[in-house]
């Protein structure tokens, strides 16, 4: 009995506008979306493979190591072509030098701004809110949609479970919106293989996990609609209803928790850090002086009672040491000024993850923000991606100065070097400018990629969490129909 009923739900939704419409669009929105999609993942692996060509001549054409320049690329993937994330906003290239300090620069989105206000359009957002909008279009009157044409108390009349009945309707609008995605999924995985996108066996399984969220999350909206509908005597109450809890799931709980998380975990601005910092170093440095400035004194106080003869010979005996003692209390009150500095940026950093971490759990209260957040860590368009490349960049500097200090210490095609010798006075040595350095033996950058297990592993919460709520809200539903009066 339950797949007769769910074949007629099938059959009914399948002849209804509703589901030319969902096709319709869905196929438009997702194939639109791979072939964009396509069309700039193409342009980034151009932009790519130029500027590390780029870079290769520009080393290739030094004549000196010292202060030779490495650029790093961030390295496309292909999954940016499904999930976009925050993949733009994140800094295309890295200087690498042994005095500059490791920074991303240059994002997709400071050189268009206008794909900064309008974004691009990618899966995921069709699936957060287009398909989430189908989902309510189906199922809004599933319910009391029959019982205002009177159908609904004619099925019941043949001693069908209002069980069943529930059931069925569920998995007959369930069937009728995943052939709507799948069949465009389809046919833009073939436009995938027809780009000869590079895709490996790890970037489908993760496409497949990326398909079943999708699954999990447009069937909690389904389950919501059918809900609502049992709770409500007409449809057009119904369809407000839930109209309004998608706006509050999908928009508003997720910018709220964000707002909440920065009230509940406070973190100082980059000017009050600054300020910090600089406030201590100038304090440091007033110590220093009044310690140098009484050192000088007990020196000066020490000589008084010596003859002024032997007071100017102790004084050129005492000079050197004296001032190497200043040098080295000024570096290690530097010394101290620097690691108060680095403590202070890795406290703030410390309190920015903990903020993230706390918004994140407080938005995972909306579904829409479970599926998101699972979507781009599966992706690795997430949040932390600047985080992980910069880690791996430091990691890369630290190797690329000692590489780089060692060739220079090796005297092979440095620079003007002026030596002084007491029989021959100035040695003048001129590099020979037609040698250059051999840009093939620099260390190579591993680009930092996630294990496929650890990011399935990492996003099984978000997974669980949407059919904890799928379940919560079936279990509402059947409770609710159960008590609905069909007259």
């Amino acid at each position: 009995m339950l797949w007769t009923i769910v074949e007629k739900e099938f059959k009914f939704i399948l002849t209804s506008p509703k589901f030319f419409a969902t096709f319709l669009v869905c196929s438009m929105l997702i194939l639109l979306s791979f072939f964009v999609g396509i069309q700039e993942y193409r342009a980034t692996v151009a932009q790519f493979e130029t500027g590390q060509t780029m870079n290769q001549q520009s080393l290739r054409e030094r004549t000196t190591w010292s202060g030779a320049t490495n650029r790093i690329y961030r390295q496309p993937d292909p999954l940016q072509i499904i999930v976009l994330g925050v993949n733009y906003d994140v800094g295309r290239f890295s200087p690498i030098n042994v005095w500059m300090p490791v920074k991303l620069l240059e994002s997709a989105y400071s050189q268009e701004l206008i794909y900064a206000v309008f974004r691009l359009l990618d899966f995921n957002f069709i699936v957060v809110v287009v398909l989430s909008l189908f989902a309510i279009l189906f199922t809004y009157d599933a319910i009391n949609g029959e019982r205002e044409s009177g159908t609904l108390k004619l099925t019941l009349a043949n001693a069908v479970p209002k069980s069943t009945l529930i059931v069925a309707k569920l998995i007959g609008s369930w069937i009728g919106l995943v052939v709507p995605l799948l069949i465009p999924l389809l046919l833009g995985a073939l436009l995938l293989m027809v780009y000869q996108i590079p895709l490996s066996t790890d970037h489908w399984i993760r496409l497949l996990c990326l398909l079943g969220l999708a699954i999990l999350y447009f069937t909690f909206f389904m389950t919501l609609g059918l809900l609502v509908s049992s709770l409500t005597q007409r449809s057009v109450t119904s369809f407000m209803v839930l109209l309004v809890s998608w706006i509050i799931l999908t928009l508003i709980v997720p910018r709220a928790a964000i707002m909440i998380a920065g009230q509940i975990v406070q973190v100082p601005s980059a000017a009050e850090i600054d300020s910090q910092i600089d406030g201590y170093s100038k304090s440091e440095w007033e110590k220093y002086r009044d310690g140098i400035q009484k050192t000088w004194e007990r020196r000066n106080n020490e000589l008084e009672q010596v003859p002024e003869k032997e007071r100017e010979v102790y004084r050129e005996q005492k000079l050197w040491s004296w001032l190497e003692e200043d040098d080295a209390a000024r570096k290690t009150m530097q010394e101290g000024v620097a690691r108060y500095s680095k403590q202070v940026k890795e406290d703030m950093e410390n309190r920015k993850l903990q903020q993230v971490k706390t918004g994140f759990v407080l938005s995972r209260f909306s579904p829409a923000s479970a599926f998101q957040l699972a979507a781009m860590n599966l992706a690795e368009t997430d949040i932390f991606i600047k985080k992980r490349y910069e880690q791996a960049l430091n990691d890369y500097h630290v190797v690329y100065s000692d590489f780089i200090q060692k060739k220079s210490k090796e005297g092979g095609g440095e620079g003007l070097r002026i030596t002084v010798d007491s029989e021959k006075g100035f040695n003048v040595q001129i590099p020979d400018m037609k040698k250059t350095i051999r840009a093939d033996e620099i260390p190579q950058f591993q680009h930092p990629k996630r294990n496929t297990g650890d990011v399935i592993a990492d996003l099984m919460m978000d997974a669980a969490l949407l059919v904890v709520f799928s379940g919560m809200v079936l279990v509402g539903v059947l409770t609710a129909f159960l008590r609905y009066d069909v007259r």
